[in-house]
């Protein structure tokens, strides 16, 4: 059995394996005006409730990106959930 990485999925299947949109909003400092705020926003399918994608992306600023964090605000959503998805064979129609 081979493993499938996030990278090699489609949103779809990413979606029914359990992935949600992720949403983040950084607040970080301008390198030159420390009392100066700037946001940046990202989102991206990530897995909760560990999120390895957002915390592998947060330690990949904090070791580059030279505005330092203030706060991270984030929110999860899955966007189909187990029971919201069935596999129809067939459909109906009644007049």
């Amino acid at each position: 059995m081979t493993h499938i990485t996030s990278q090699e999925m489609s949103e779809t299947e990413m979606m029914l394996s359990g992935y949600g949109l992720t949403f983040a909003e950084f607040i970080y400092r301008m390198p030159d005006y420390k009392n100066v705020l700037n946001s940046f926003s990202w989102q991206l399918f990530d897995l909760a409730p560990d999120y390895p994608k957002l915390f592998k992306f947060i330690e990949f600023w904090q070791e580059n990106i030279e505005g330092p964090l203030h706060h991270v605000r984030f929110s999860h959503r899955k966007m189909i959930a187990p029971g919201e998805w069935r596999n129809c064979v067939g459909e109906f129609t009644v007049h």
